[in-house]
This record gives structure tokens, sequence and C-alpha cells, in this order.
């Protein structure tokens, strides 16, 4: 190493003795710089891990994103199909409270019994007591919204729309590939990454260190004299560091590094397969919930004819009100039933969206 010292460095005076104690001002302004050459990779490793890490931390804030995003979406359509559910059951007791209100007549005319009155109450009352359970889980949902997008559940408001749209359909014939715009899959392979990148850094390790290292500023004894040019001091030269006698530090290091890297590539495996588990359970779930809306679909068909039926044969006089009670019970059943796999449907759509990765 050369270096220069100041001429206005601290000396002993004139006279003491060398090694012997002496008290003195010592004003110094240094500034250092010191760089290593990279000759082994360590630090262009330690780079690529630091910005594999960092990516990895930003793919994990957009999987948050997705999910919150996933959430709102998923309870929003709940509700509406909940919304739906309630305008049904609202429009069947407009019916039920008609019905009972006609049976009234009949039973004051001669030509209904009492048994009839007591049934069409019966099924009048066995709806109205759904619709408060059926509010209830409504204003849960639109609570849950509330929290999703940061307002006061007291405050926060949805107009009750019912779900009548049908759900955006998802080919099932989209690439593969599309799974690389999954959060985890792309935050579980920059981590894999940055794994990798530290199997660098361990290997570095075992050669020498080489540094370059610069040293220069003013000394003085006297503020007076700090910045004169004859205060400067400077020293410049390389270092070498190699590791000895570290008790196989090194290669535990190694090892351990290693073998973060191989859990690394197993979870990469595991969040790969199981996103490939995810889109096909919700094609699954699209295709066999439309067959069963379908099927649902034409039972409630099946069912209004029933109850047309029903009532025309009672106010003939043919059949009795228990044959229209059950007619009406199975009508509101299967048409409740549609709204709920309608509202299933756009679940499992947002489902299939997220576990593509988002929106396209």
């Amino acid at each position: 190493m050369r270096q220069r010292d100041s001429a206005n460095r601290p000396l002993p005076t004139t006279g003491e003795a060398a090694g012997a104690g002496f008290t003195y001002d010592n004003i110094s302004v240094p500034f250092d710089a010191g760089y290593e050459v990279d000759l082994w990779g360590r630090v262009r490793r330690q780079i690529e891990g630091a910005r594999a890490g960092e990516q990895a931390a930003a793919a994990d804030l957009e999987g948050a994103r997705l999910s919150i995003a996933a959430e709102v979406a998923v309870d929003y359509f709940t509700l509406r199909s909940l919304e739906a559910e309630k305008a049904a059951l609202t429009a069947s007791l407009v019916a039920y409270r008609r019905a009972l209100e006609l049976t009234h007549d009949r039973r004051r005319g001669g030509l209904a019994s009492d048994l009839d009155v007591a049934q069409a109450e019966t099924v009048l009352h066995a709806a109205e007591a759904q619709l408060p359970a059926l509010t209830q889980t409504s204003l849960r949902f639109e609570h849950a919204l509330a929290v999703l997008v940061g307002q006061p559940a007291s405050l926060f408001h949805l107009d009750g729309r019912p779900l009548v749209e049908e759900p955006p359909r998802v080919r099932p014939d989209l690439p593969s590939s599309l799974l690389e715009r999954r959060p985890d899959v792309a935050a579980a392979e920059r981590r894999m990454a940055a794994a990798n990148a530290a199997v660098g850094v361990a290997k570095a390790a075992f050669f020498p260190t080489v540094r370059l290292t610069g040293l220069a500023g003013f000394q003085s004894v006297n503020s007076g004299t700090l910045f004169d040019w004859p205060s400067r001091f400077w020293a410049v030269g390389p270092s070498l560091a190699l590791p000895l006698f570290q008790g196989g530090q090194r290669r535990a290091g190694l090892r351990a590094a290693q073998a973060r890297y191989e859990e690394t590539v197993a979870l990469y495996r595991q969040t790969v397969l199981k996103a490939f588990a995810e889109v096909e359970d919700q094609l699954a779930a699209q295709r066999l919930l439309q067959d069963q809306l379908d099927r649902e679909t034409a039972a409630w068909t099946s069912a209004r004819r029933q109850l047309e039926i029903a009532q025309n044969r009672y106010w003939g006089g043919l059949v009795s009100y228990l044959q229209v009670t059950s007619a009406q019970s199975a009508a509101l059943d299967h048409e409740r039933t549609v709204t709920r796999l309608r509202g299933q449907q756009f679940a499992a759509c947002v489902a299939l969206v997220k576990s593509l990765g988002g929106g396209w």
C-alpha cells in the first residue's frame, strides 16, 4: 500500500521520549472509498438474489390484490344472487296472499273447507318465515363487501338488483402459458432464482476476496490550517482476504444454500401443480354447473306448469288444496335453486379467472 501523511499531523514535542504519552488536538476530515474486484461473481450473484427477492415480494403483493379483488367479486355476485332469491320469494308471497284471499272467499261461499284455508295459511307463513333469514344473509355479505372496500358497514349500501345476467364464458382451450401470470407461480419462480443465486454466493466464499481501498482527506492539529494544502493525506492500495481455518463453515454454508435451493424447486413444482389443479377444478365446475342449471331450469318450468294445472283443477273443484300447496312449494324451491346456481356460476367464473392469474 502506498500512502502520504499530512505535514500537519500531530507529533510528539521536542524532547519527549519515544513512546511517552502526550496530549494534542487532532482534527481530520477523511474520505474513504472501496471497491471489490468481483473475480468469482460473488457480488453479481448477491445482486441477482436481491433483485429476485424484490420481484418475489412484488408478486406476493399482486397476489394479495388479486385475492381481494376476487373476494369482492364473489361476494358481490353472491349478494346479487341473494337479492334475486328475495325477489322470487317476495313475488311468491304476493301470490300466496292472493291465493289465501280467494280461499277465504270460497270458504265463505261454501266451496272450500277450513282445511283448505289452513293449508293456504301454512304455505304463506312458511314462506314469510324464510324472508328474515334471507335478508340476514344478504346483510352479512353486504357488510363483508363494506370491509373489503374499506367503508363502515353502517354507511355502505348497494342497490338491490337481482342477478339476471348470464355469466361470461371462459374458453376451455386457453393456453397453459397463462398460468405464468399467476402471482404465486411468479413468486415461487423468483424465490427459486434467489435461492440459486445464494448457491453461487456460497461457492464464491471459498475464493479470496480482492478489494481496492482508498482514503484521503485533511488532518491538522489546528483548525486554521486544516484545509491547507500541506494538511492533505491519502492512502491507496489493494487488499486480499483468503478464508483459512473456518472449521467447515464454508462447506456447511454451501450445503445449506443447496438444500434451500432444492426446497424452493420443490415448492415451485408444488405451486405449478396446484395451479393446474385449480384451473381444472374451475373448468369442471363451469361445465357441471351449466348442466345442473339446465336441468334445474327445466324442472322449474315443469313445476310452474304443475302449479298452473293444480290451481285450475282446484278452482274447478276437482282436487283438494293440498295439491296446490305442494305445487306452490315445489315451484318456489326450484326457482330459488335456479337463482343460487346462477350465482354459483358467476362465483366459479371469478375463481377461474383468478386461477388463471387475473383478467386478460
